[in-house]
């Protein structure tokens, strides 16, 4: 298996940027490429995870699956998938674990065999039961072969007492509670679903000769698919030689779609319920900026996914947008780990400021988000470093304050440096001459979607879907004290 030997050393890079758990892909098209497609799709979403990666393909007698650990190009990278894995559907899936080790057995797709053929499952999110189901299954005798909850589904799928793939997959995700997408893969269709509130990505796309599923609508730009629609929130989508059907498992259900979404983790040219990343960060960045007078020289974003905002910030100021840092892209994730002596040189192994642009300016530093400070206060120090006479921080959303218990790697709330400390002093923290976060409110009319269309627990405390582990209904969890929502207009 191409890069099912890889060895990761995990070089400890500080990272400040809350993780998404995954992306997934799945195409049903007789005749055509599907591996080598899917491979292509994977390509498009690999900023959603560069743990793990893995293709599954069925041929309608067997599913297939290739996968392994590091990027699809270390894993993808021999142009074997045409001999490997050929057939007329497959799923794909790209990793970053939240639940579950980093490791080649909770690499995804996951296939099994069960009484009803074979089953190739592909899973973005965070099952908030998946703890409990997962005793309960075990405890009336299933075996389970990895520690990532999206296992639950193969062995509610296998004991639904169904024989038809379609209608076992439908009486088991009723059992399901969190914030999920699943593309399935049978020996005959693809399925697909969503969860009841939306709170993951999922659209579907059209190609000549059939149909695509993806977490975001660039990687049907990368595969010469039409985007159709999104997949509805609760809706169960299903694809076979019959064509396109669909049926809804749950309904009346609030929609929450994650905001950071359109904050961070979407790639800039992907589309989600109808509005563009790119120009949804750039109104944050116009709204960052009216929110905040600063008065500099310069406007620099960090690269990448906060570069879309600092252009709406330099222009709302009138000021120069200048590319103030370079970023290394080609750091994977098999390089040795260096002498510990050299360890916290990490951030400038991602980052380097350009010191011509910097010196002796005083510079509008836009971020996306600030989860432990840690990555903000060595950014904010390599551009003293190269010359910045100042160092104005602006964050293009609220200070973050909340875990996240639905698929995104967020610290535990006693490490939020927003949940200890306010702004003042996180802007001593970080060594910034200012700091200033966007409202609340602000954050939502930039991106322009209802309010209580979005989830913005992060932020607010306010979640939609209870955990088993929250301290209370909608409960905020900060300093070690329990509050009420603080109006985020998605729940009364």
């Amino acid at each position: 298996m191409a890069g099912g030997n890889t060895v990761s050393y995990g070089l400890d890079i500080p990272d400040d940027k809350p993780r998404e758990e995954c992306g997934v892909f799945g195409i049903f098209m007789p005749g055509g490429a599907v591996a080598q497609l899917t491979c292509y799709g994977l390509y498009a979403l690999q900023h959603r995870g560069q743990e793990s990666a893995g293709i599954a393909v069925s041929d309608g007698k067997k599913i297939r699956v290739e996968k392994g650990m590091g990027l699809v190009s270390e894993v993808f990278g021999r142009g074997e998938l045409k001999q490997k894995l050929d057939g007329f559907a497959a799923v794909g899936h790209v990793r970053y674990s939240t639940m579950g080790s980093s490791h080649l057995v909770n690499a995804q797709p996951l296939v099994f065999r069960y009484h009803s053929g074979y089953l190739a499952v592909a899973h973005n999110g965070n099952l908030v039961n998946g703890h409990e189901l997962r005793h309960q299954l075990e405890a009336g005798g299933s075996i389970f072969q990895t520690t990532t909850d999206s296992e639950v589904i193969a062995h509610l799928i296998a004991r639904s007492g169904e024989t038809d793939p379609e209608k076992a997959v439908y009486k088991a995700v009723k059992n399901l509670r969190g914030a999920f997408t699943f593309v399935l893969l049978t020996g005959d269709r693809l399925i697909a679903m969503r969860d009841p509130h939306g709170i993951r990505p999922l659209s579907l796309g059209k190609v000549k000769d059939g149909y695509v599923f993806a977490s975001e609508t660039c990687a049907f730009d990368t595969v010469g698919a039409e985007f159709e629609r999104d997949v509805e929130p609760g809706e169960m989508v299903v694809i076979d030689r019959g064509g396109v059907r669909s049926s809804r498992f749950s309904e009346g259900e609030s929609q929450a779609l994650c905001i950071f979404e359109f904050i961070y983790f979407a790639r800039p040219d992907s589309n989600l319920h109808g509005r563009n990343v790119h120009q949804a960060r750039k109104n944050l960045g116009r709204r960052l900026a009216a929110e905040h007078r600063v008065v500099a020289d310069i406007v620099t974003g960090v690269p990448d996914s906060s570069l879309s905002a600092a252009s709406g910030v330099a222009e709302a100021l009138g000021l120069p947008y200048e590319m103030g840092f370079v970023k290394n892209r080609y750091i994977g994730r098999t390089f040795i780990q260096p002498a510990q002596e050299i360890r916290a040189l990490g951030v400038q192994l991602k980052l380097n400021p350009i010191r011509q642009i910097v010196s002796g300016k005083r510079v509008i530093m836009v971020d996306d988000s600030i989860v432990r400070g840690t990555t903000s206060t060595r950014i904010v120090e390599m551009l003293r470093n190269a010359g910045a006479r100042e160092v104005h921080v602006l964050i293009s959303s609220p200070p973050v304050t909340h875990s996240c218990f639905y698929g995104i790697d967020t610290s535990t709330t006693s490490e939020l440096i927003g949940a200890r400390l306010n702004v003042a002093e996180i802007a001593r923290c970080i060594g910034a001459d200012s700091l200033g976060y966007l409202s609340h409110q602000g954050m939502l009319e930039a991106v322009g979607l209802p309010a209580e269309s979005m989830c913005t627990a992060c932020f607010s405390g306010c979640y939609p879907i209870q955990a088993d582990h929250q301290p209370g209904k909608y409960a905020l969890e900060k300093s070690g004290e329990e509050g009420g929502c603080d109006g985020c207009g998605l729940h009364v």
